[in-house]
């Protein structure tokens, strides 16, 4: 006999019921995803910012704090690095590049980076590119007061290179201490990585300096000079916020993180980007734990959802069952019937999941590119996501089992004498 003619007919006589149960189902499964998909392009976006750094180094801090405010700009160091230990650092034979950040201002709730060109050929997974303009000038005085601005800056704010904008002092989103006195020029704008690079605004050392010159104990105090007289010597850092560190071979890291940890003129931090993400993941693994429990509790209600719909049409379909036990079908058809209808129902609720998850990555992408940094490029699910699937669709053969087993002890006779 064949099952699955049958169980398609009962469904479609039953369309509405079908219909809200299979979109219950889907609501249900796009959520389990949505929270591993989330989850799965949070950690690659933090990954691809760091790679490619073997050591990161700053004032003594906590591993995840030094991380979090040199590389994802959440927070204020404690403390700020020497430049002079810095440059003990990159002279180290050991050591193939180091760029230096600086960090401290703003604008309009997007931080300021003081770095060197360096930082666009070695930060992050590879070489940043441009989607219009170039770097700033690598010349001390050629790069004074020129900006690169991130993807994310210039959508949100609709700048292009040419345009000026003034910088603030420190980091608040609203903030009246400006570096009005001397506006920067948007030279280059960054094509868009899925990372923190596309929110930074990227200025030289020597501008972060210059700027401020005429500032005392956080209050400005006349006005720039002009960069034709400023003296070298000014131009040149004392402190930076932190370094990040590439070496010539990863077979020296514990050596080098070891020798900086252990330097004794001044308490210095070097960390491995990679373990304090994994220390950082651990610290947010109740979170990650507490969505899968909410997307596994509504997956739950959704299979209940399923269960009591085929409960609830038993007795309606009790002559029904009764009519297929007299013309030949044994239990084991009735049984395997109820089994097909719950799994069509759950296949169905995954495959309209499917859908509705692509729908909801498209339209919710742009604004977690904006807000987040996130990356949600269109893909197939992967490994974990049809894990996921099975499991759900595991759980829909198991929702029917109950209507299934009190179908099967149904009797004819009982079957028959229900009226018409």
């Amino acid at each position: 006999m064949a099952l699955l003619p049958l169980a398609w007919r009962s469904l479609r006589n039953r369309a509405f019921a079908t219909a809200l149960t299979v979109f219950t189902i889907a609501l249900a499964i796009t959520l389990l995803l949505g929270v591993e998909r989330l989850r799965d392009q949070t950690r690659e976006s933090f990954l691809r910012t760091v790679a490619g750094t073997d050591l990161i180094v700053g004032a003594r801090a906590h591993p995840v704090q030094l991380l979090l405010y040199s590389v994802f700009h959440l927070g204020d160091a404690t403390n700020n690095l020497s430049w002079d230990a810095f440059q003990r650092i990159a002279r180290d034979e050991d050591v193939a590049w180091a760029v230096p950040v600086s960090l401290g201002d703003s604008h309009r709730g997007h931080r300021v980076v003081g770095t060197t060109t360096d930082y666009f050929r070695h930060v992050g997974q590879e070489t940043l590119a441009f989607s219009a303009g170039r770097p700033f000038a690598e010349g001390v005085r050629e790069g004074l007061f020129e900006a690169v601005i991130g993807a994310d800056v210039a959508d949100r704010l609709g700048y292009s290179p040419g345009d000026a904008i003034v910088l603030a002092h420190g980091t608040a989103r609203v903030n009246l201490h400006e570096h009005d006195d001397r506006p920067f020029a948007i030279v280059g704008v960054l094509a868009r990585t899925g990372s923190v690079h596309d929110r930074g605004i990227y200025v030289s050392l020597a501008s972060i300096q210059a700027i401020h010159l005429n500032w005392r104990s956080g209050t400005r105090v006349g006005t720039v000079p002009n960069a034709e007289v400023i003296p070298d010597a000014a131009l040149e850092p004392t402190s930076i916020t932190a370094a990040f560190i590439g070496l010539q071979s990863r077979m020296a890291t514990f050596a080098v993180q070891r020798a900086i940890n252990e330097e004794r003129s001044e308490p210095l931090s070097a960390i491995l980007p990679g373990v304090a993400l994994q220390q950082l993941w651990s610290l947010l693994g109740g979170v990650e734990r507490l969505l899968f429990a909410i997307a596994g509790a509504v997956l739950l209600a959704a299979m209940l959802a399923l269960s009591t719909m085929i409960l609830a049409t038993l007795n309606e379909r009790r002559r029904e069952m009764a009519i297929l036990r007299s013309v030949g079908a044994g239990p084991r058809h009735v049984l395997g019937l109820m089994l097909l209808e719950s799994t069509v129902l759950t296949l169905a609720g995954a495959a309209l999941a499917l859908v509705l998850l692509h729908m909801a990555m498209w339209l919710a992408a742009p604004w977690l590119q904006a807000r987040f940094g996130i990356a949600l490029p269109p893909r197939w699910p992967d490994a974990g996501e049809w894990k996921l699937l099975g499991m759900a669709a595991a759980a829909g053969v198991l929702a029917g089992v109950l209507p299934a087993f009190l179908a099967y002890r149904r009797s004819v006779q009982d079957g028959m004498t229900v009226t018409l």
